[in-house]
């Protein structure tokens, strides 16, 4: 296959995933579909290895290329279903992403699979917003084993209803799930069309050459790491549970073009919430890995073949069932980064920045009334500070690493929910310095207008983010009427009360 056909393929496919998040975009009911675009789209082969994805969010489609192998070999596929899925255990990351899965048959011959991720505010958690400062998976709301949505195009009005009856607002809720739906039928359509117009065996190929050019640009790409075994451990402030300093440990293994990560040292599985399962430390591991690699990179699976990873059973990285992990998905998999970009900055520490925030700073709010009709659940993440590199100074007040979704306007906050936004602005004096200055984190600060429980899984409020031979970015901090609370808390507001939320900057990076 010529390089213009292959480029004509590879933009063709990638751009199915792009329309699916477009009319996901559309569609939606949800702020946290429609605003912050808190959703990703990929396209699969018949055997669950990654085709193609949009530029969406990194933790949801590094650990769906990673688990859905697994997934679509244990179902019987027909022409029309749709598949759902959260349970983290079995191909999920936490229960607020909601997966649903489609299969492309041509000529009654299975062809592979479009998938959706999205995060839903409310899935029945024991607090509002679904990221409650949990112990077991049960406290974190209604877990989905795949299950069928759809058979023969035809929504299963059992399941849909079994999903919604657990909800406050199911209206909004199966909007979003309409919208998934929309989104994987127009995935398919599109993949319909680019098998008709390539031929079976032309697709099939395409395929495959897309895979061996991204596997040569990726070993390409990190060619210049020289064999070795380079080591690096953090910590997670703490597991809401009364757990702190909890050990985050790698060992990359670089031999020739193949690399190793082995998690062997990290903490065992604790009682609270930042636990996660596999499928969410390798979407972490990818992500670095791509970083490296050029933009032009295939986002398919021949990207990351060279590239393996272990972590104990047991582990925080590697969690059994029914260990709680809703903040896994989030805060666990941010400082995985840290400990991989930590690690390669021994072997090439001019292309690895200095620690970033470390945290997405997750904020979930709620009405107090769960049998309220006009019951409301709200989440966000709130951007902080980058950290900075060796040619420029971090970036300022935005989503980092795990994280890519948008900010909530104010407008939509203060339209949708009994809240008033005081204060949105960067957050003086936090940067790490150096060289190059690490991004500034941000301030965003609500007086509620109604009795709200709140409840905030943040990190980095205790450890600063690092620098990279310079300073360190500031440390976050949560605070209610003046008042300093911890990483992990969960409270009842009542109106008038004053919540304050100061993420933690970049860390500096000085040239050694």
């Amino acid at each position: 296959m010529d390089a213009i056909a292959l480029g004509v393929f590879a933009s063709r496919i990638e751009a199915v995933c792009d329309e699916m998040g477009a009319v996901l975009r559309r569609v939606a009911f949800s702020p946290n579909i429609k605003d912050r675009l808190d959703y990703s789209c990929a396209v699969f082969d018949a055997q669950g290895e990654l085709c193609a994805q949009a530029a969406h969010i990194p933790v949801h489609l590094g650990s769906m290329a990673y688990a859905a192998r697994d997934i679509v070999s244990k179902i019987s596929w027909a022409p029309g279903d749709m598949v759902v899925l959260n349970d983290p255990y079995l191909g999920g990351t936490h229960l607020p992403d909601i997966t649903l899965i489609g299969p492309i048959f041509f000529k009654q011959r299975l062809m592979g699979f479009v998938a959706n991720r999205a995060h839903h505010a409310d899935i029945g958690a024991s607090s509002p917003g679904s990221m409650p400062i949990s112990s077991e998976l049960s406290q974190e709301g209604l877990v989905i084993p795949p299950t069928h949505l759809l058979r023969n195009n035809v929504e299963q009005a059992e399941t849909m209803q079994s999903l919604l009856s657990v909800l406050k607002n199911p209206h909004q809720s199966y909007g979003d799930f309409c919208a998934q739906i929309s989104a994987n039928r127009r995935g398919l359509q599109r993949l319909q069309e680019l098998i008709e117009s390539s031929g079976m065996a032309s697709y099939q190929a395409a395929l495959t050459a897309l895979n061996d050019y991204a596997a040569r640009i990726a070993r390409d790409a990190t060619k210049d790491i020289q064999d070795g075994i380079y080591r690096f451990t953090d910590v997670m402030d703490d597991d809401g549970q009364g757990n702190e300093d909890i050990k985050i440990q790698a060992a990359i293994t670089v031999s020739g073009a193949d690399i190793q990560v082995n998690f062997e040292g990290t903490a065992k599985q604790v009682a609270g919430n930042i636990n996660c399962p596999l499928s969410v430390a390798a979407a972490a591991v990818f992500y670095v890995f791509r970083c490296l690699m050029p933009a032009n990179t295939p986002a398919c699976a021949g990207s990351f073949r060279h590239i393996s990873l272990s972590a104990p059973e047991g582990c925080l990285l590697n969690a059994q069932r029914p260990a709680a992990v809703a903040a896994g998905n989030v805060e666990t998999s941010t400082r995985i980064v840290d400990v991989i970009t930590g690690a390669l900055a021994q072997a090439i520490p001019e292309k690895m920045p200095a620690a970033s925030q470390g945290s997405m700073n997750n904020l979930a709010m709620g009405s107090t009334q769960s049998n309220n009709k006009n019951a409301w659940d709200y989440y966000e993440t709130i951007g902080g500070g980058m950290g900075a590199s060796a040619l420029y100074n971090g970036l300022s007040g935005v989503q980092t690493h795990m994280t890519n979704t948008l900010n909530t306007p104010v407008e939509v906050v203060e339209m949708n929910y009994p809240l008033r936004v005081n204060e949105y602005a960067f957050r003086k004096n936090s940067a790490g310095e150096g060289e190059h200055s690490g991004g500034q984190g941000l301030l965003r600060s609500f007086t509620m207008l109604d009795d709200i429980q709140v409840t905030l899984l943040t990190e980095r409020r205790s450890h600063a983010p690092w620098g990279m031979n310079a300073g360190c970015g500031a440390r976050g901090e949560n605070m209610v009427n003046g008042k300093k609370y911890p990483a992990k808390f969960s409270k009842v507001l009542k109106a008038g009360d004053y919540l304050s939320i100061k993420t933690p900057g970049g860390g500096g990076y000085t040239n050694s």
